[in-house]
């Protein structure tokens, strides 16, 4: 069976030796000394080691089921929603006006790495309610922020969005759900809506459903979308508790993964809802629950890869097949561990690098946030948007890859669901499509962010690549194994945004053929910016001697795999990108 243990030591690392919190200039950094993260790391990671993670599989296997209108979560799930709950682990990064502890999104991000990776379904609950709270915070009324964002942040109410109708995914525009307005104010929802995680449960007292509908006479297409609060149960104006909404669940989804998680068909039959913001301006407030989602979901894709990676690792250590080419290396054994072959040791290492490059990306763009959200700084807010569908892209589809690697790696036992690899793959597989699919993530990059104010973000990126590299060039050894790599990719990354702008203007197909091309150039980009960081800092721990040296070492050899044998990939996406629409578009529909 499966084990976990929190990356205590390398988030430590990554807050205090490569970002060094405590002397950033943004507000609630400096109060995030090694006692206080060291503290919050480990008490969360304990959380997800021995309560979150047990109950994997039990979801898994259990499921969810609907009886008498209602769905009942696994065995245990309550028990351990209720813990969550009782140590103010839900509020953590909310605000302390509203109950929560008000500390960053970036320890926020880090938490919620350590309970994906010890119960992905389970933790969707608490991470969809997050959502809510933040698009009500932002968009909500004072009344309405009051009223619900209390229990939101305690997860004693928790929430959900609900965009997807049966006949329109992605295209919103398309949406059927009515919202007729009331003489009270309120509006009467009724429609459809599918694929809504945690859309009912018994572990909260009222579920909080933000729905996306239309007010008759609205304009059509995007820009006649409204959003409203529609809860479970009506809420007085005291804050108690009243009658049940017309809201019900039609079903359940039966799905390939996340089966802890309740994903439903939602039915509104004239339920009572609370218009959200401004009439017709729903997509936008919408998408503040949207941009934190697919950040959250770009951690999902980190969360079950770290995990994924620790069983495989502990595997290939205990495992005896085969002997090692140049020799053996356990001579009184009957076979070697696999972990003493190279290919198997290529697959560790791929995992490695990822989940460790990834978790320094999450970090970088939560920091960005922070800083947006905290100092209202406008360069920062629009390189978030930059970087938004690069991680949630790059993430979730490396993500999978690399939990589909970590069960090669137990070969015949990995395919066996009682040894739990099977559902690592399985769990993963949902990220690359929920929150808005990779191929949208590139669409919106490619099509939207690249081009954002004619540029201005992406100009800012390529500067602090260059300047980073320029400011740590003497370092001779750091310039062969790091910058000179980071360097020619960031060229590649240049070459193929020039294409897009050239190529772009001629045929927008030619942009559009190669976008998932450039969200992962874009990506490993960014990592092997990351990557160098972190190189920088493993140096100077060494150079230091802070009593370590095989911490820094093994950082230093995980990030020299990732310039030598993943960053080179730039070339061949580039390739890729340069070749343009036609041979994506030469076949005519019917040839498929």
């Amino acid at each position: 069976m499966t084990s976990y243990r929190a990356p205590a030591r390398d988030i430590d690392f990554l807050l205090h030796e490569v970002m060094r919190v405590t002397e950033s200039d943004i507000p609630g950094y400096a109060d995030l000394d090694r006692t206080v993260t060291r503290a919050i790391v480990d008490e969360a990671g304990k959380l997800s080691a021995e309560v979150y993670e047990p109950l994997n599989v039990v979801g898994d296997r259990e499921g969810c089921r609907l009886e008498n209108g209602v769905v009942r979560t696994p065995t245990g799930f309550k028990a351990a929603f209720d813990k969550l709950r009782e140590g103010g682990w839900t509020g953590i990064d909310c605000a302390e006006e509203y109950g929560g502890q008000g500390m960053p999104n970036l320890i926020g991000t880090a938490v919620g790495e350590l309970w994906v990776s010890g119960n992905m379904a389970l933790n969707m609950y608490h991470g969809l309610t997050h959502g809510a709270y933040s698009t009500i915070h932002a968009h909500g009324t004072e009344a309405q922020r009051n009223l619900y964002l209390p229990k939101l942040a305690s997860c004693e109410w928790t929430g959900t969005m609900n965009l997807t109708e049966p006949h329109a995914g992605t295209d919103l525009g398309l949406l059927r759900t009515r919202a007729e307005p009331q003489a009270d104010g309120s509006y009467r929802i009724t429609g459809t809506k599918i694929f809504i995680s945690a859309g009912d449960h018994d572990m909260a007292d009222n579920i909080i459903h933000l729905v996306l509908a239309r007010i008759p006479g609205a304009p059509e297409g995007v820009k006649g979308i409204s959003l409203f609060i529609v809860p479970k149960v009506l809420v007085n104006e005291d804050g108690a508790l009243g009658a049940r909404n017309a809201v019900s669940v039609g079903a359940l989804e039966d799905k390939m993964g996340i089966h802890g998680n309740a994903t439903c068909v939602m039915n509104y039959d004239g339920a009572t809802g609370y218009l959200l913001g401004e009439a017709h301006k729903g997509l936008k407030a919408m998408f503040t629950m949207m941009n934190e989602a697919r950040l959250a979901v770009g951690v999902q894709g980190l969360g079950v890869a770290s995990v994924a990676y620790q069983n495989a690792a502990g595997y290939a250590r205990d495992r005896l097949q085969g002997r090692r080419i140049t020799g053996p290396a356990e001579p009184d054994q009957a076979a070697d561990p696999i972990i003493v072959h190279p290919d198997v040791r290529r697959m560790l290492m791929s995992q490695k690098s990822f989940v460790e490059g990834a978790r320094a990306v999450t970090y970088w763009a939560a920091s960005l946030i922070d800083r947006a959200a905290r100092m209202d700084d406008k360069g920062a807010e629009a390189l978030a948007g930059l970087l938004i569908p690069v991680v949630k892209g790059t993430l979730t589809d490396r993500g999978f890859a690399s939990a589909v690697m970590a069960q090669q790696i137990w070969g015949g036992h990995g395919y066996i669901e009682e040894n739990g690899m099977s559902q690592y793959a399985r769990d993963a597989r949902i990220a690359m499509i929920y929150e808005g699919a990779n191929g949208i993530q590139a669409l919106d990059l490619v099509g939207r962010k690249l081009p954002a104010q004619g540029g201005k973000a992406a100009m800012a990126f390529f500067a602090l690549v260059k300047d980073f590299i320029r400011q740590n060039e003497a370092d001779t050894e750091l310039k062969a194994e790091f910058l000179d790599p980071l360097k020619s990719a960031s060229k590649d990354l240049q070459a193929a945004a020039t294409y897009f702008v050239q190529e772009g203007m001629k045929s927008p197909d030619n942009a559009l053929a190669g976008a998932t091309d450039f969200m992962h150039l874009f990506g490993h980009v960014v990592f092997g910016l990351m990557w160098a960081e972190m190189a920088k800092a493993a140096r100077a721990g060494l150079a230091e001697g802070h009593g370590e040296p095989e911490f820094y070492r093994t950082k230093l050899a995980t990030g020299r795999y990732y310039m030598a044998r993943e960053l080179p990939e730039t070339r061949t996406l580039l390739a890729r990108i340069e070749t343009g629409a036609t041979p994506v578009m030469a076949l005519a529909a019917e040839a498929f």
